[in-house]
């Protein structure tokens, strides 16, 4: 069973950076694709990055420039490193791994219908 643990939300100011980080369990293989969603009240959840096998990366445009997403294999864990962070940034932030070649085309294309989620981690930014 994947179980997946976000941390590293908190409240900042504009301007300022956070890392989250997406712990990861129970793989019996590697991940095809591994992404950040993220979620403000009455809004959708939104994808923001992903990175594929093969180390590619995919940015939402609201993102790119600010944020990056990395991989650590040997710890199997994610994450999402905020620079420049801005008051539209506030969700509930969510990683989530395509255990299954077939989700790795949504999940590069951020598109939130694959795989296995976390719980989420709180970011909020105030101005």
């Amino acid at each position: 069973q994947v179980q997946l643990v976000e941390s590293g939300g908190d409240a900042v100011q504009t301007g300022g950076s956070l890392r989250l980080s997406c712990v990861a369990s129970g793989y019996t293989n590697r991940p095809y694709c591994q992404a950040w969603f993220r979620q403000a009240p009455g809004k959708e959840r939104e994808g923001i990055a992903a990175v594929g096998s093969d180390g590619n990366t995919t940015y939402a445009d609201s993102v790119k420039g600010r944020f990056t997403v990395s991989k650590d294999n040997a710890k199997n864990t994610l994450y999402l490193q905020m620079n420049s962070l801005k008051p539209e940034d506030t969700a509930m932030y969510y990683c989530a791994a395509g255990m299954y070649i077939v989700h790795a085309s949504a999940c590069l294309q951020l598109r939130p219908s694959f795989g296995w989620w976390g719980q989420g981690t709180q970011v909020t930014v105030s101005s």
